[in-house]
């Protein structure tokens, strides 16, 4: 969220806050700031004598008047309220803004003097906003992803899967998931989720609440390639897995 905000936007939501804090100061005779205060001493000597009954009772009245002291300063209401706003602002652009990723062939005339390569992935650890596989045809990596917000939607169609097991991990917090797979692969399925619905071949989960599930197709444990591994997690979600 931070890196779409505008250093001009940051300055003036400090800029303002400071001001309110300022005025709070200036006209409400220190407002909650005096309150603040008074809890902090509370605090101290509370601490001072926690091993006493009345010690105990004088500290945590203390935290909790300086909590409420605290959320209603002018400023911290309003740091609030703008970080709630810029929170929204950013998931609705990243809703609207999907990136796609296109992977770099390795040009044939590199020559690799060293046993140790880096291997670019297919996706990146996205934190806000959408993310698929590429239209085009690219070169298969297996897939280690998590995010917070967003979509993901894999489609195999276009890929040449390995003769060994190829490998999906996806751990999300609120979005969905959509995996197309090819009619000749073997699969098997784990899933979890606190919320949401799961379509998995045509098994159907409506109402997921704090559960798991594996599904995998009947020749899976009896071939070892082409099949697909997937293990994902989400919050609060659906997941679809089909045949494309």
């Amino acid at each position: 969220m931070f890196r779409r905000l505008s250093t001009d936007t940051l300055n003036w939501i400090i800029i303002i806050g400071v001001i309110l804090f300022v005025i709070e100061i200036a006209f409400f005779h220190g407002g909650m700031i005096a309150s603040a205060l008074l809890s902090g001493v509370f605090i101290y000597i509370g601490w001072k004598n926690y091993v006493q009954l009345w010690g105990k009772i004088l500290f945590w009245l203390g935290v909790i008047g300086l909590i409420l002291s605290i959320l209603n300063m002018l400023a911290v209401r309003f740091l609030i309220i703008a970080a709630i706003v810029l929170f929204l602002m950013n998931y609705y652009r990243s809703k609207q803004e999907k990136e796609v990723y296109a992977p770099d062939l390795p040009k044939h005339d590199e020559v690799i003097t060293d046993p140790v390569i880096e291997v670019e992935p297919l996706f990146t650890h996205k934190i806000l906003g959408d993310e698929q596989t590429d239209d085009m045809s690219y070169q298969w990596r297996d897939i280690n992803i998590h995010g917070v917000f967003g979509d993901r939607i894999i489609d195999l169609s276009n890929t040449v899967l390995p003769d060994d097991t190829a490998i999906i991990s996806i751990r999300h917090i609120i979005g969905n998931i959509e995996i197309y797979v090819p009619y000749e692969v073997e699969v098997s399925i784990h899933h979890s989720s606190i919320f949401g619905r799961a379509h998995i071949f045509g098994e159907h989960h409506w109402n997921l609440v704090n559960q798991s599930f594996h599904y995998q197709t009947l020749s899976y444990d009896h071939t070892k390639h082409p099949r697909i591994k997937i293990v994902t997690s989400l919050f609060s979600g659906d997941i679809e897995v089909k045949r494309i």
